[in-house]
């Protein structure tokens, strides 16, 4: 399948639900450190969110509440790859991106037939502390060179200005986070985001 070229990540459905109407398609949602029963919450309602909006929900780390819930993609890190029953995730259809940062991880990703990968950072960034520095663009036209017809995400210090420099080093797919939450007018900066990579 076609994915769509730009792909916000929100930290809950409060802000999935502010953005969905802008015309978002696929959207991932990334919670951190909080409990389950507000986890399984938040993924419900996001959910439902999604569906009703024609869009795709990626849920980011919590595999078994996705397959509870009934979601169709999943997001895992290097990390979570680690303690995932990917047997299970395959078994129940879920869809599956995978994070990468060097080619270690490439072949470990491309083992398991992901339905995208994600390279980052590609440039630096403020979301998390990471062992990571910035990948740059050439990577991502190495990582492309390899996986061939799999969709490749840029992710990591991603502007609208630097988007077009990602598409043309090889990325299909954009991520942008911080960009647009700690916009001073983030749903402006969102319409922005997709203007560009229609």
């Amino acid at each position: 399948m076609t994915l769509p070229r730009f792909y916000p990540i929100f930290e809950n459905a409060g802000w999935i639900a502010r953005m969905l109407p802008l015309g978002v398609k696929l959207v991932q949602l990334r919670i951190k450190d909080r409990p389950t029963p507000e986890v399984r919450s938040e993924i419900r309602r996001a959910r439902d969110l999604c569906r009703a909006a024609g869009a795709i929900l990626v849920v980011n780390d919590y595999w078994q509440i996705a397959i509870e819930e009934g979601c169709d993609w999943l997001h895992l890190g290097q990390e979570d790859l680690d303690s995932a029953d990917l047997g299970a995730i395959r078994r129940a259809g879920l869809r599956l991106g995978v994070s990468t940062h060097d080619e270690a991880e490439l072949d470990r990703a491309l083992a398991l037939s992901p339905d995208y990968i994600a390279l980052g950072p590609v440039w630096p960034t403020i979301l998390k502390q990471m062992k990571w520095h910035e990948q740059g663009c050439a990577k991502l036209t190495g990582w492309k060179a390899r996986i061939g017809d799999i969709p490749l995400v840029a992710i990591g210090g991603l502007t609208i200005a630097r988007a077009p420099e990602a598409f043309a080093a090889g990325a299909d797919i954009v991520s942008a986070v911080t960009d647009i939450t700690l916009n001073p007018s983030p749903e402006a900066r969102l319409r922005a985001w997709l203007a560009a990579t229609q």
